[in-house]
Formats: structure tokens, sequence, C-alpha cells
């Protein structure tokens, strides 16, 4: 009775013997696969911790940790300025005299680019009659005016019932230097080569290249309690040396605060070619305010 029960104790440890054999063998000559890790919140680190930690160890340093935020992209303008003027000069008695003028500087800057202008209108009346109704406006566009030296072009157009002018257009470009540049003190220089057109009203179209010098500047004085501006332009024609013009406008500014400004001007204004009734010069003096942010 012992013996089978024996036997069969014997058989049945042998087949389990042998199957557990079996399945150890087939686990070390079975292909090595991905191995898959549990999840473990202790073990495993973030990201964010791996790159926080690194970082205050000194181990990686701030500039190289890459940040998943969009880059900003470039922008082309970035500041915008502008500042408006209404001068006048107003006489009643044996002369009747009128006169107004209204300006307005706007100046759209960039990291590269500068685009300004300068639009001006002039009305002026001399009893009862009208002297002045002239309009002028233009486009400059600077590149690397932020540099010392820059280059830019322009564009201008210009009609004058003073000088008897229908339209006058100019457009050229050309080269700048900035002499100075600090807090109390800029002062350009700049020279240009423009093409101009000139439709009179009685005299033929007159049409020309020149070259333009100009000297501009804006100083300030007593902890910006003055204020004294500057902008000369002299134009001589390169295919006509007698065909020169210029012209010249300073101005005294008092502010009163950062947005308002009294201030008075003179501009004086030379051309050669003109209709045979008009005079090659002309100055004049005005009282104004002017209001702005720049």
């Amino acid at each position: 009775m012992k013996n089978p029960t024996c036997h069969r104790f014997l058989k049945l440890a042998a087949f389990f013997l042998v199957l557990f054999c079996s399945r150890v063998f087939a686990q070390e000559t079975a292909p090595e696969g991905p191995k898959i890790l549990p999840a473990d919140s202790v073990t495993t680190a973030k990201p964010d911790k791996v790159t926080t930690d690194s970082v205050r160890s000194g181990a990686i340093k701030p500039d190289s940790v890459k940040s998943d935020s969009v880059p900003k992209p470039k922008v082309l303008i970035d500041t915008i300025r502008y500042r408006f003027y209404g001068d006048g000069n107003f006489t009643k008695g044996n002369v009747n005299r009128t006169l107004m003028v209204f300006r307005a500087e706007l100046v759209f800057s960039g990291p590269v680019i500068n685009i300004s202008t300068n639009p001006r209108f002039t009305y002026g009346k001399q009893n009862g009659i009208l002297a002045e109704r002239d309009s002028y406006g233009d486009l400059f566009v600077d590149i690397f005016k932020k540099r010392r030296t820059y280059v830019f072009g322009l564009g201008a157009l210009e009609t004058s019932n003073l000088r008897k002018i229908d339209l006058r257009q100019m457009a050229g470009a050309g080269i700048g230097y900035r002499l100075l540049k600090n807090k109390t003190n800029d002062l350009s220089l700049t020279n240009a080569i423009l093409y101009e057109s000139t439709n009179f009203q009685e005299i033929a179209t007159v049409m020309t290249i020149r070259n333009s010098f100009r000297i501009k500047g804006k100083h300030s004085l007593l902890n910006d309690k003055i204020r004294f501006n500057h902008l000369t332009f002299i134009q001589p024609a390169l295919n006509d040396i007698s065909n020169v013009r210029w012209n010249t406008i300073m101005s005294v500014e008092l502010p009163l605060n950062k947005w308002i400004t009294l201030r008075t001007s003179f501009e004086n204004s030379f051309e050669s070619v003109v209709e045979a009734t008009r005079k090659r010069n002309d100055s004049r003096i005005t009282f104004g305010i002017s209001v702005g942010n720049k």
C-alpha cells in the first residue's frame, strides 16, 4: 500500500520538476524585449523638477534651459512720437495782416526702420487779399537711424500760392551722419541726390537734379527749461549752378509741461528761379504753441 502511494508521489514530484525547469529554460533563451517598469511617483522625476533642481544646483546654466513658450515675433514699429504746431502772426491798422502756420511731426520708429513725416500748411492774407495758401508734405524712410551712419529715402510734394507753384515733386535718397546724440543735444547731417519737377503757373515746367544738404539740430538748455531747434536745407542744382534753393527754420521753445510748449519761430527761404512777379527771398516770424509727446 505504501509502495504504490510513494510511487505516485515520486511521479508527481518529477512532473512538477520537469515543468519548472522547462519554464526557466524558456525564459533564459528567449530574446530580451523592452522592459516596462511600473510607474512610481517616488522614483520617477518630473521633467520640470529635474530642470529646476539642475538650475538651482548649478549643473545646468539658466540660459541653456529651453522654454516651451513661443518666441515673440520681431516688430517693424514699436514707438510712435508726435507733435502738432500752431503758429500765427496778426496785425491790424494801416496794414491788415493775417498769417497762420499749422505743422505736425510724426515719427514711427522700430529696431531697424524709422518713418517720419512733417506736413505743413500756411495760410495768410494781406489787406484782405490772399497771399499764402501753401501746403507741403514729405515722407522720410531711414534705415539703421539708431547708428551713427545711416541711409534714407525721401519723397515730397509742395504747392505754393506765394511763389505761384501749382505742384512741386521731389524724390531721392542719401546718407546721414549723427554728430551728437545725448540727453541735451541731437545734431545730424544728411546729404541726398534729388530729382525735382516744378510746375509753375506761368513759366515752363523746370526739371532738375539737386544735391540736398541738411543740418538738423535739437538742443536743451537749463535743465530742459529752454529748447532751441533748427533745420537748414541747401539745395543747388547739379546741372545749373545758378539754380539754388535754401530754407531755414529756427525756433525757441518754453516747455510748460511734458505735453504743451510755447514757442516762437523764424523762417527764411530763397529760390533763384521764380515767377516774374515774385521775389526770391521770404522771411517770417511767428508765435504759437505745440502739443505732443515728442
